[in-house]
């Protein structure tokens, strides 16, 4: 097989790229940063003034994509899974596409993961595993796989989490199973182009990060068994190091400079590698960062996020010390960044806090708590959307609750 060229083009075609657009799970470089200037450095009592709110979402934990002036999300109604379109500016209905297998258990219902927006179509995936290409104009669906008949794949027990990753002409994935962790699709007709066969190793909840080392395009993702690397152009497996994830391997790896950071909860831990040859150099493995699920944000020379036992954190990026923690402001939740601050969303009570993105400590500058709150989130469920902030606008959700504030200055 010929190599592929493989270049990053995000929204070509009938949409139109603005600067502070979000076309897929944590942005368009997937850092979870985003490139604004210009916001809010410090909230009112009460937070920011909130610009409509939308009740017809459906349920579920699905995040947004938000470009050109229009909202993606994902949400249950009516038994499926549905794709679906708002106006990102007043937050209208623009079209609903029914695509997907009902999935429920006790923690909620509903589809998990972010739409991916490229040139004029949406990739997505339902938490049963139907990956479907449908267009922007109108939801209609170009092409649609099985990730579990068609692919080999084994519906993890919280469902398909991952927010599929579209990359030059490829839509890359994670079906897990016995074809292979990751698989490759041609975007334009679904046609699968490789399948990563060297590790059968079972799907996570982890979304895939795509990095350039030593002139190689490569796809980084992590399981409960390691976290691997695989050639871009056919799936070969390029490097490996261990990891002992426990019940739920969640947060996004994260690369700087010839190095991977990841984390996972249930008492596991945090980990710096260094690529070199198929084994990476381990720099440190801690329990430090105890990343649950909610991110990890590297900002400057330090990672920030939640860790289990230890509250919010400050951990230093090449030694992977503790710089700062706070076990009392805000309890555990998500984070998103922009413009110098995090801000950060509280899961068990929809406390949103806007902090200083500094090494110096905690710093607050407002919070604010969502209300209403929905009545459907089932009890085990929290408030689990992580924040997205798009040209000026803070976007938030609880289940079939959709809710937009403007953070601009």
């Amino acid at each position: 097989m010929k190599p592929i060229f493989l270049t990053l083009i995000f929204l070509a075609g009938s949409l139109q790229t603005h600067a502070g657009d979000w076309p897929q799970w944590r942005g368009s470089d997937r850092t979870d940063i985003s490139p604004e200037t210009g916001l809010l450095k410090t909230w009112p009592d009460g937070g920011p003034k909130r610009l409509w709110i939308n009740k017809d979402a459906g349920l579920g934990y699905s995040g947004f994509s938000i470009v050109d002036g229009r909202l993606f999300t994902l949400g249950l109604i009516d038994g499926k899974s549905h794709l679906l379109s708002f106006n990102a500016s007043t937050g209208k209905k623009i079209w609903s596409t029914d695509f997907g297998e009902h999935f429920e258990n006790k923690w909620g219902n509903g589809p998990r993961g972010t739409p991916t927006v490229n040139d004029s179509n949406i990739y997505t995936l339902s938490a049963k595993g139907q990956l479907i290409c449908a267009k922007v104009s109108d939801g209609a669906i170009v092409w649609k796989r099985e990730l579990v008949k068609e692919l080999g794949g084994k519906v993890p027990g919280w469902g398909y989490c991952e927010s599929v990753l579209v990359d030059g002409n490829l839509v890359v994935c994670t079906p897990g199973g016995k074809k292979g962790l990751m698989a490759a699709l041609n975007k334009k007709t679904g046609k699968t182009i490789w399948t990563s066969e060297a590790f059968p190793d079972g799907a996570q909840y982890s979304s895939i990060v795509p990095i350039e080392h030593n002139g190689v395009r490569q796809y980084v993702q992590l399981t409960q068994k390691a976290l691997s690397g695989v050639r871009a152009s056919d799936g070969k497996l390029l490097w490996r190091t261990p990891w002992t994830g426990r019940t739920a391997v969640i947060p996004t790896p994260i690369y700087h400079e010839g190095h991977v950071y990841i984390s996972s909860g249930y008492g596991v831990g945090c980990k710096l590698v260094k690529l070199g040859g198929s084994k990476p150099q381990e720099v440190y493995v801690n329990k430090n960062m105890k990343n649950h699920h909610g991110g990890v944000i590297k900002y400057g020379d330090h990672l920030f996020g939640y860790s289990d036992g230890g509250g919010w954190l400050c951990q230093d990026f090449k030694s992977g010390e503790i710089v700062w923690n706070n076990k009392k402001a805000l309890t555990k939740g998500a984070i998103a960044c922009a413009d110098g601050k995090f801000y950060l969303l509280e899961e068990s009570t929809g406390t949103v806090a806007l902090i200083d993105a500094s090494a110096k400590g905690w710093q607050e500058r407002g919070r604010f708590k969502l209300s209403p709150q929905t009545t459907q989130r089932k009890p085990s469920g929290k408030v689990w959307t992580h924040p997205v902030i798009s040209n000026g606008r803070l976007y938030l959700r609880d289940q079939e609750i959709l809710y937009c504030y403007d953070v601009r200055g």
